[in-house]
């Protein structure tokens, strides 16, 4: 496995390989680090699709709207680079903050994302889809992969990053993958280390709710689905900051299941200190 700092030292690397294999294709997984087995499950997908395939671990600071969070965001490389090597990963990307925004060099988007980025994340993150996108654009410049692979457990940004390649005409395909799930059913996240043992037990009921709502969906009205998902995730340390039901093109919210032949359920609950997100597709 190869590890690059810089640029200029990926692309000669690629441009030695492709001059050897002018057919290779290059799969990218790009990630903050603090790996987990959410994050191998990408890797192993663009391994088994691709020729090469690389892993960027950068912590962006301009998807963070608190300095506190980036400064609390683990940072585990040496553990990171053995799980990467164990998926038979090829190249890692490991840039600095300078390599990734070269003083010089303008890689804030102009574009809008169809009202994509002002709901549910959006909403309760001011900037964070800006600064993810504003990556997401940088990092597909240096690796310029053919597949660019994302998780489904962060529907919103995958949304997002879709709609961005699309208006930019980027050459590149975007393929969502499964959300992993731990034994009890808890969304993998680099987050869930920072549960308190007492809140950790409790979290199942994230997806129980998530499960339940896909039953209820076709035999009760929205709206009462959605008031119940709430009071179900309300538990003593529990703070739910939404629970919707959007058509999963536009993330408008949906007001009857027959409006839309593709539906998902996002949501987003603080427990304790630690924020954390799920979904589950109900319709496509």
């Amino acid at each position: 496995m190869f590890l690059f700092k810089r640029e200029k030292d990926l692309k000669a690397f690629y441009k030695k390989k492709k001059l050897e294999h002018p057919d290779c294709t290059i799969g990218f997984v790009p990630t903050m680090g603090a790996l987990h087995h959410g994050h191998i499950s990408l890797i192993e997908r663009s391994v088994s699709e691709n020729d090469y395939t690389v892993c960027s671990i950068f912590v962006n600071p301009t998807q963070f709207n608190e300095k506190s969070d980036l400064d609390k965001y683990p940072r585990t490389i040496e553990s990171d680079m053995a799980l990467l090597e164990g998926a038979g990963n090829n190249v890692v990307l490991w840039p600095s903050a300078t390599e990734v925004y070269p003083p010089r060099l303008k890689t804030k988007l102009s574009i809008s994302f169809d009202g994509l980025e002002n709901v549910m994340e959006g909403y309760f993150r001011p900037g964070h889809f800006d600064g993810m996108a504003q990556v997401v654009k940088r990092l597909l410049d240096m690796v310029e992969p053919d597949k660019l692979y994302m998780g489904q457990k962060d529907f919103q940004q995958v949304a997002i990053v879709g709609n961005m390649i699309e208006q930019l005409s980027m050459p590149v395909d975007l393929v969502m993958c499964p959300i992993i799930r731990e034994k009890d059913g808890l969304a993998m996240s680099s987050r869930n280390v920072r549960l308190p043992r007492k809140d950790r037990v409790q979290v199942p009921v994230i997806h129980k709710t998530l499960k339940a709502v896909s039953r209820k969906i076709k035999k009760q009205d929205i709206s009462s689905i959605k008031k119940w998902a709430i009071d179900q995730l309300s538990l003593p340390g529990f703070k739910p900051e939404y629970f919707e039901i959007v058509d999963g093109r536009t993330l408008q919210a949906v007001a009857n299941i027959q409006y839309s032949d593709y539906i998902v359920a996002c949501t987003a609950i603080w427990v304790g200190e630690v924020r954390l997100i799920d979904n589950m597709i109900l319709k496509s």
